[in-house]
């Protein structure tokens, strides 16, 4: 069954202005003892195709990091790991943008950089796939922004069961994401497709 405003969306699809979201893509994660399980280690160089690509179409692209100040551990900026990872390198005119919140937007000023730029599509990448991601999706969809989310360019790791019977792994999770997004949030697309779109 197609989602209730599909047909207006593709309408509009192909004239509307996209903007490439890049979500805690952060040294941070790095620091954090769950990077040894990570689904995608690589995902800074993945990331960076995307930019490239969005440069060289000349979509905007904003960067989102994530900060709890004055906890004490990798997320806090006083330790000097809120900052991108190597080979992520912001633009001059390129946004970055410190949240405190899971999704881009409630502690940050991102709609209304969304607005100056005339973005009616968002296109997201980033850390974790399941929290940042999905509810930045969730949130943009809510605020009547197209979206879409670049599902190997996310990463994330297993997570516990609430009961505490076992774990999902980083593949069920990024599985349950996708199709918890997909068709209601957000169209799931790849790294290779949007490349050649």
């Amino acid at each position: 069954m197609a989602p209730l405003g599909a047909g207006r969306r593709a309408r509009h699809a192909e004239s509307m202005t996209t903007a490439l979201l890049v979500i805690d893509v952060q040294e941070s994660f790095r620091r954090h003892p769950l990077w040894a399980s990570v689904s995608n280690p690589q995902i800074a160089a993945d990331v960076a195709r995307l930019v490239e690509h969005a440069r060289a179409v000349g979509d905007p692209v904003l960067w989102v990091l994530h900060a709890e100040p004055g906890s004490g551990g990798v997320f806090d900026p006083a330790n000097g790991h809120v900052r991108l990872q190597e080979g992520l390198e912001p633009q001059p005119g390129e946004p970055v943008l410190v949240k405190r919140a899971h999704n881009a937007f409630t502690t940050t000023n991102l709609q209304q950089e969304l607005t100056l730029r005339g973005i009616g599509r968002l296109r997201l990448a980033g850390i974790r796939t399941e929290q940042c991601v999905e509810t930045t999706a969730r949130l943009a969809s809510d605020l009547g922004y197209e979206v879409e989310v670049v599902l190997d360019a996310t990463a994330t790791h297993p997570l516990s069961l609430h009961d505490g019977s076992g774990e999902l792994s980083a593949a069920e999770v990024i599985a349950r994401t996708a199709a918890a997004l997909s068709g209601r949030f957000a169209t799931i697309t790849t790294i290779d497709e949007v490349l050649a779109s």
